[in-house]
């Protein structure tokens, strides 16, 4: 009899004689064993490539699915090995290096193989892919394929796709600073086959040339519209605009197909009546963000009036400024919500897992049982929530409670203040003259008890690090309504027992951080915390807290902090020394400071940390001398180990970023907001 088929790497390492299963499933009724190098906190540690050589010979044969995201330290000649695992039916080397002369190589001998992912990188040609490779690829029915360079990949090849996933990283330019095209290398064909397919997924960096080539993917689809077309999702940031090929697209597909899941870039659905026109099936999700969808045609266009939509768990309403307005023609973004279109949501779609109403301005009128916490409370299914800060906050209290307590400085970048920091409290008894147990957001927290995911972030919040840009020197205010957001809200989510990702951003009335140590009490599940300027700016006025609070989370796997003037030092790394499964830090501080010597004995002490990236104030010797240092002591005992230490203001800055893995840039270091950002289970 086989194993079970849920089998981690480490388990196989550590014991190569005996095959530890974890957990198990049933696929049909024919056992088979699933293999992941990255699904385990222990792996990234401890898989090099001898390892993973031993682990082919061994079991090669029974591997029926192999995942490799995100192993780019194993070089190409490991890589090569997966040819001993003859009957792999999914195969997934997204962030592996593979050059296409060993990809065909490879997909030659996987003749059952159904799923794959792979990199294009600058250099891929499809024309040295063999017949037998090519073969392998016709019966491929699932892709998923991230583009560096302007390329069709191994798109023409798959004549039986059914699923196509299209992540688009390619910079606009070179690393010696010459524009890049968006053509096409020559000799690419140009017919890719979409007669089968019913899922389309695209997601685009920021850039130009991400938009002319997957303009040249959609144009086969805008001359004929796959019948079985179910999900179509193009995620664009900025500005992507309509052409006549996609508009036809458009047309085609209101005309021919019923969609279950859908997202556009926000130019193809302002101002047009294409919503109406649309019709959908059982749709499992939706994304609006950044359009500028009013409440009114939110209701009378997706939700049809209040038609039930049971079948949605997951939507994205990011950006979309009037969304909770019935109009948006003579409406302010700071106007209060209307509660009753709100409300129409929460009936219809009663089943939501995933909601995200971030990077908008949702204030609540006074009106008794109307504040928007109050309504999504009943949304008893939610297992991840996206929030602006504004939106959580008392009406009465924003309006009675002074903002700021007279020590504060306002919340822009300026001399360091030197105040007294008062001792925080130790308990929720301790909040003295504050009704936090009567709040909206109190009763919110109170009622989603399972939630896993929340972030909650203020609506005029920007990283000072974005993608491909310089570093944001100065922050736009908080709006006003979120300034009495504070510790007491933060504490109110401890109430939170299974939660596991938090995101807190831009919340002005914190001064002490209190409600840090209660989350670190109570939620012993948190596996990923991001905070980014919080309180004041000058002073990291919560850092007494933070390191309380880390002392309690034992469980925390990845790090992000975003603020002012943050000094990790001694004290600093000494309690998160206390996070001993943590595996990624990220550190993005102007005007920060390091203590080398102190961030060597916390590398020293967390022996599964593979990510330290810190950009901060230091001068560039000495963030390039603590860089060295890391890389040469421990980067033999963790083949996986990242380390990135740059000054955040360096005008070379955006050329280090580049050079970041996919999967650390994307998960931890880039600030965004992640709920509802694709479908749920988009790829296994």
């Amino acid at each position: 009899m086989l194993p079970s088929p849920n089998l981690w790497m480490s388990h196989i390492i550590q014991v190569p004689a005996t095959l530890i299963p974890i957990s198990s499933w049933e696929t049909g009724s024919v056992p088979t064993i699933a293999v992941s190098l990255t699904g385990c906190g222990f792996v990234w540690v401890q898989v090099n490539k001898d390892k993973v050589k031993q682990l082919m010979r061994d079991i090669g044969k029974e591997i029926y699915q192999l995942n490799m995201a995100g192993c780019y330290w194993l070089p190409s000649s490991t890589i090569d090995h997966i040819t001993r695992c003859k009957n792999l039916v999914k195969l997934n080397l997204s962030g592996c290096h593979v050059t296409s002369l060993r990809l065909s190589k490879m997909l030659s001998s996987l003749q059952h193989l159904r799923s794959l992912a792979i990199d294009v990188n600058p250099g891929f040609d499809a024309s040295q892919l063999s017949s037998e490779c090519k073969a392998t690829l016709s019966r491929v029915s699932e892709l998923k394929q991230t583009l560096y360079t302007p390329s069709y990949g191994v798109v023409p090849c798959c004549t039986s796709l059914e699923k196509l996933l299209l992540y688009f990283e390619i910079l606009d330019h070179s690393r010696e600073g010459f524009m890049l095209s968006g053509q096409l290398m020559v000799g690419e064909s140009n017919v890719p086959h979409y007669q089968n397919l019913r899922i389309f997924y695209a997601r685009l960096a920021p850039g130009y040339v991400n938009q002319e080539v997957v303009r040249l993917y959609l144009a086969v689809l805008s001359d004929r519209t796959p019948e079985n077309l179910h999900a179509f999702l193009i995620s664009a940031p900025g500005s992507f605009a309509e052409t006549g090929a996609t508009k036809n697209l458009l047309d085609s597909m209101a005309r021919n197909v019923r969609l279950d899941a859908l997202q556009l870039p926000k130019a193809w659905i302002n101002g047009s009546g294409l919503l109406q026109h649309l019709k959908f099936n059982n749709p499992f999700y939706f994304s609006f963000s950044r359009c500028t969808l009013s409440g009114g045609h939110l209701i009378q266009r997706v939700i049809n009036g209040g038609k039930d939509l049971k079948s949605l768990t997951s939507l994205n309403l990011s950006g979309c400024v009037h969304c909770l307005a019935p109009e948006s023609l003579f409406r302010k973004a700071e106007d209060d919500i209307d509660s009753s279109i709100l409300e129409s949501l929460v009936v219809s779609c009663c089943n939501l897992r995933h909601l995200n109403l971030s990077a908008a301005h949702h204030h609540s009128s006074e009106s008794i049982g109307n504040h928007l916490c109050q309504l999504l409370s009943r949304l008893k299914h939610l297992l991840s929530l996206a929030l602006p800060v504004c939106s959580i906050t008392d009406v009465a209290a924003s309006v009675e409670k002074p903002p700021t307590t007279p020590n504060l400085v306002p919340q822009t970048f300026g001399k360091k203040v030197r105040i007294g920091i008062p001792t925080y409290p130790k308990n929720l008894g301790d909040q003295a003259n504050q009704k936090i147990e009567s709040s909206v957001f109190w009763a919110l927290m109170g009622s989603l008890r399972f939630l896993e995911t929340l972030e909650i972030i203020g609506s005029s919040f920007s990283s000072a690090m974005p993608r491909n840009e310089p570093a944001i020197r100065n922050s736009l205010p908080p709006c006003v309504r979120a300034q009495s957001v504070g510790d007491s809200e933060v504490a109110a989510i401890s109430q939170l027992t299974y939660l596991q990702s938090l995101t807190l951003a831009q919340l002005p009335n914190i001064l002490t951080g209190s409600g840090l140590v209660n989350i670190g009490l109570q939620c012993q599940h948190l596996r990923t915390l991001s905070l980014a300027n919080l309180g004041m700016m000058g002073k990291v006025v919560y850092m007494s807290a933070l390191m309380d609070m880390l002392k309690h989370c034992r469980c925390l796997r990845d790090l992000r902090l975003e603020q002012p003037y943050f000094c990790a030092g001694a004290q600093f790394f000494q309690a998160l020394s206390h996070c001993s499964s943590l595996q990624r830090l990220c550190i993005v501080s102007r005007s920060g400071t390091l203590q080398s010597d102190a961030v060597m004995s916390f590398m020293a002490s967390c022996l599964e940390v593979i990510m330290c990236h810190m950009f901060m104030g230091e001068p560039l010797t000495v963030c390039k001398n603590l860089q060295q240092s890391i890389v040469r002591s421990f980067q033999a005992e963790r083949p996986a180990l990242n380390v990135v230490i740059f000054p955040l203001l360096h005008e070379d800055l955006t050329e280090v970023i580049r050079d970041v893995p996919m999967r650390h840039l994307d998960e931890i270091t880039l600030f965004k907001s992640r709920v509802a950002e694709e479908p749920p289970n988009l790829w296994w």
